[in-house]
């Protein structure tokens, strides 16, 4: 009984994967794929700064976007589990789903329109006397593509932590309550930390999706929103250079995962030294001053390791850090409470 499923899995997910791989160790010049393995794609993709500066404008609008769609998704979330009738439960989901109903090219390009340097934002704003001329900051650029991408992706964030919220035990609350705990203090010791695999489940369906989305750039972000999956399919279609294209992928695809794997192992060594010491603001300002050494490391091999290691060898020396301390943490270091 596994053995269709899986064949169908190893078919449909690992051949065409392999197959991006294999393609990133050849080259082409015009027509013609030379198969000959090379790691020359990896050398030019490595030293190359616009390739550089792309990765790092689609994680940074990913990243923008995955913060802004969870914290905007939670209270909707929390209201329609906990204040929101049973019986009612259902049609509020449905709601949320309403904008699925329209096709995700027509939402692009009304959000294009609504943003326009004529369009209802500005003439709003410019009816109300709040500016004196239309913003030109809200399309073409990196703010056009947060904003369409965060509508785009809300109901992804939404529904999964709707479900961790629905599966709390209520009687825990309850029990919280009776031990002397206020509403606050409820939430973030109780309601929070049982809900962050909800949260956690969220931030992965917004973030990986959006750090290789193409069309939202294409159509809103001009040269200013420009990511890397724009950069991919230029080399693929429009300078019929697809071992380049697959390379792009490749880097893409581990960037995201050393990303990924650091900053939720990371949010694990964190709370794990905040329990360490009890908790409480003593907790929290050790785990903010970890965060920070922590973050200020990788910052300055970023903008310095260039001159100490070169571009690639600058790249190596981060993805190593991040790779081995998210190793480290996810050997040494057990899952907290926040199921992290």
């Amino acid at each position: 009984m596994i053995s269709p499923p899986l064949i169908y899995a190893i078919l449909l997910l690992a051949v065409p994967l392999l197959s991006i791989i294999l393609f990133s160790f050849w080259t082409q010049t015009f027509l013609t794929i030379n198969r000959d393995l090379t790691i020359e794609n990896y050398a030019e993709a490595l030293t190359d700064p616009l390739y550089r500066v792309l990765m790092e404008r689609s994680l940074r609008i990913s990243a923008s976007v995955t913060a802004a769609t969870v914290i905007l998704a939670f209270p909707i979330a929390y209201y329609i589990s906990f204040k929101v009738r049973p019986e009612r439960k259902a049609l509020w989901l449905f709601l949320i789903t309403i904008p699925f109903w329209t096709s995700y090219l027509i939402r692009i390009f009304l959000w294009r329109v609504i943003l326009a340097y004529d369009g209802p934002v500005n003439g709003t704003l410019i009816g109300l006397g709040v500016i004196d001329q239309p913003l030109s900051w809200i399309l073409y650029n990196a703010n056009a593509v947060i904003i369409t991408l965060a509508h785009a992706f809300a109901p992804f964030a939404i529904l999964p932590i709707f479900v961790s919220l629905e599966k709390i035990d209520r009687s825990l609350l309850e029990a919280a309550r009776d031990l002397g705990e206020g509403t606050v203090m409820t939430f973030l010791r109780v309601t929070l930390p049982l809900t962050m695999p909800g949260v956690l489940a969220a931030v992965l369906i917004v973030f990986i999706p959006t750090v290789g989305d193409y069309v939202t750039p294409r159509l809103v972000g001009g040269s200013g929103g420009t990511m890397i999956a724009n950069m991919i399919y230029v080399q693929i279609f429009d300078l019929s250079n697809r071992p380049m294209g697959a390379t792009l992928a490749v880097l893409a695809m581990l960037t995201v995962t050393i990303t990924l794997a650091w900053a939720i192992l990371h949010v694990r060594f964190w709370v794990h030294l905040s329990d360490r010491v009890g908790g409480g603001v003593a907790g929290l300002c050790l785990a903010v001053l970890a965060a920070v050494v922590d973050i200020a490391i990788i910052r300055w091999v970023y903008l310095n390791g260039d001159a100490w290691f070169g571009t690639a060898g600058a790249l190596g020396v981060m993805a190593a850090i991040m790779v081995g301390g998210a190793a480290a943490i996810a050997i040494f270091v057990p899952k907290g409470r926040w199921g992290l």
